[in-house]
């Protein structure tokens, strides 16, 4: 199964990361890819379902996603129940940074559903994805420090990428 893994060092303190990170309705917000996300289901604080609407190279990518949260690693993972791909699963994250700030990570693994063409698809997917990807941590990169300077952010660095 294909694998994305993109990381950012955010300045902001873990805690203010991990809040801005759980929030996903807010993501639409700040984030222009990102189409709509609504809790469509919350079974009790550590487990909730979302509706996701996001924008991938001009296609609209639709599911729906289990979740589980867990506060005090500053985790949560997710899979996919419904939606356009085949297999979609990862995880948010968010650690401390050595020195100060935080490190936010975006661990997704997936297939795309259609097994004949996925030696040509996985590629050019895996591409859209980390770009995806990409955009969204730098979103929230310029939301938190916008938040933190109270005014708005010029352009950031580029989030880096793990193989």
């Amino acid at each position: 199964m294909p694998r994305v893994e993109t990381q950012l060092r955010i300045a902001a303190p873990p805690e203010t990361a991990w809040a801005a990170v759980v929030d996903v309705e807010s993501y639409p917000r700040c984030m222009e890819n990102v189409e709509s996300v609504v809790v469509t289901h919350r079974a009790d604080a550590r487990h909730r379902t979302t509706a996701w609407s996001v924008r991938l190279r001009g296609s609209l990518l639709r599911w729906t996603e289990d979740e589980v949260i867990d506060p005090a690693a500053r985790r949560f993972d997710f899979r996919q129940v419904s939606g356009d791909l085949g297999e979609f699963v990862g995880h948010w994250a968010v650690t401390a940074a050595p020195g100060t700030g935080s490190v936010v990570r975006l661990h997704v693994e997936f297939e795309i559903g259609i097994p004949l063409l996925a030696d040509m698809l996985d590629p050019v997917a895996a591409d859209a994805l980390r770009e995806n990807a990409a955009q969204m941590l730098a979103a929230l990169e310029q939301r938190l420090a916008a938040t933190a300077s109270g005014a708005p952010r010029d352009a950031a660095p580029g989030p880096e990428e793990t193989p």
